[in-house]
């Protein structure tokens, strides 16, 4: 208790930042409010956060709890002068438990196994003592290969009779502290991702270029190289609306060159300097519909093809033959209803229909030709209109991310494998073999310990006890 009162400020700090409970407390806090960020989109919008609270503490009370939690920081977290002090509060205390308690583990690995004395070989948790009878002139040998069998290279020694002594995984007691080493390797690379790099996102409409994503609405993040949405493409399940795939064709200019080209989808991304391009949503861009290019292709009765692209109000000839069309309307998403009157129904690209007045074909003919159902493409002469695609119209939305702290996390995530390899699945493992005449017999004292995963160890020991009573016969 004196010595307690006697400790200055400095001591006294560091046994706190030393501590295990320490090290709970602050855990605690970072996982508690780890949940509420998770919870709450970070930097999203106001309606969406204010919807997830209304779950969660009623529509009145909504409203309040957001102004409470955004004065607080909690919706941008992860950047808060808070979680950030916590992180290194975190990180301090894993380096003061570390640098406390290693010099102690370090000079029990670094200290060489020794010879017993009996009565410390006695007092030993795993203990067996084998007698065999009459003298034996092979006993050294004998015990010298027991031991080798499971795996360890003795020593030996001559003090009252022969003694052999071995260990194995003296390293292993520092599996706790490449964890450590592990924790403050991912905390670094978080770190680094945090400042240095971002999350943002890009609308990119069709042919559109950006140099710039959004952290923000109005947030710009310079990305270094230009990016270009050449297409994109929707394939839904069946006759349902019901997406099944989009995919968009990306293009990546450097000063004015292509550099690189891909097609992403959602779980196949773009990456390129050290940027990943996610597909993330789509959409129609609103006022677009009346400009965007159809993209056709004619093909005559007679197999003769022509591709074309067309713009409302465009007309354009069937190959080798007097026959034009017209288009003359678009809807982005067509049905009939009950009276067979045409009827959109959606304003993004779900169901996509171009209606062709036809001239040249002896009578009038009109229809509506639909991108998803090929049965429609035909006329009546038996030449076909094809409605490939509407381009221009739709925009891709990319979730844009730069980690450059990536690398340091996979790199802590590995060391963590294996500290944590080490420290549950090795231990340290000391075993002693004392032969000595007794009465005219050999009586061999085997004796061990293990740090962790005892019972293994025992079982390992059972085994040199069988090899040792089994040379009881060959001895004789």
């Amino acid at each position: 208790m004196e010595k307690g009162k006697n400790k200055s400020i400095t001591d006294r700090v560091w046994d706190i930042f030393a501590s295990v409970k320490f090290a709970v407390v602050i855990f605690s806090l970072i996982a508690l409010t780890s949940i509420v960020g998770t919870v709450l989109e970070q930097n999203g919008e106001y309606e969406k956060n204010i919807k997830i609270l209304a779950k969660m503490v009623g529509e009145s009370a909504a409203p309040s709890v957001y102004n409470v939690f955004e004065k607080l920081g909690f919706m941008n977290m992860y950047h808060s002068w808070w979680f950030v002090s916590f992180l290194l509060l975190f990180v301090a205390n894993l380096i003061i438990c570390s640098i406390d308690r290693l010099p102690r583990k370090l000079k029990i690995v670094r200290e060489p196994i020794r010879p017993l004395a009996m009565e410390n070989l006695e007092r030993m948790s795993i203990k067996r003592v084998v007698t065999l009878k009459g003298r034996n002139p092979h006993v050294k040998e004998l015990v010298s290969n027991a031991l080798r069998g499971i795996g360890f290279r003795p020593s030996e020694s001559s003090d009252k009779g022969t003694q052999f002594y071995a260990e194995k995984g003296n390293f292993t007691r520092l599996g706790v502290y490449i964890t450590h080493l592990s924790i403050l390797i991912i905390l670094a690379g978080a770190i680094i991702g945090l400042y240095l790099g971002f999350n943002g996102f890009l609308p990119l409409q069709e042919g559109e270029t950006s140099s710039v994503a959004y952290k923000e609405r109005e947030t710009k993040i310079p990305l270094g190289f230009d990016i270009r949405c050449d297409k994109f493409e929707v394939d839904y399940y069946g006759d349902t609306d019901m997406p099944k795939a989009y995919r968009s064709w990306l293009t990546i200019l450097k000063n004015g060159t292509v550099a690189t080209q891909k097609v992403i989808s959602v779980n196949d991304p773009l990456r390129y300097e050290g940027v990943t391009f996610y597909q993330s949503s789509f959409g129609t861009v609103p006022g677009s519909i009346g400009q965007g290019i159809f993209i056709l292709r004619a093909v005559s009765k007679d197999g003769k093809a022509e591709d074309i692209n067309a713009r409302p109000g465009d007309t354009f000839k069937i190959p080798g033959t007097s026959v034009e069309g017209h288009i003359v309307n678009f809807s982005p998403a067509l049905t009939v209803d009950q009276t067979g009157k045409p009827v959109t129904y959606d304003k993004n690209m779900v169901n996509p229909a171009v209606f062709i007045e036809f001239s040249g074909l002896g009578r009038p003919y009109a229809a509506w030709f639909f991108k998803r159902y090929p049965q429609t493409w035909n006329l009546p002469d038996g030449s076909r209109v094809e409605f490939l695609n509407y381009w221009g119209v739709q925009y891709t939305g990319l979730q844009v991310r730069k980690d450059p702290g990536v690398s340091v996390v996979y790199l802590g995530c590995i060391i963590m494998a294996i500290g944590l390899y080490i420290t549950f699945f090795m231990s340290h493992r000391r075993v002693w073999i004392h032969v000595a005449d007794e009465k005219g017999n050999v009586r061999i004292t085997v004796a061990a310990s293990a740090h962790r995963n005892r019972a293994a160890f025992e079982r390992k020991i059972e085994k040199v006890v069988d090899v040792l009573s089994a040379g009881q016969k060959g001895g004789r």
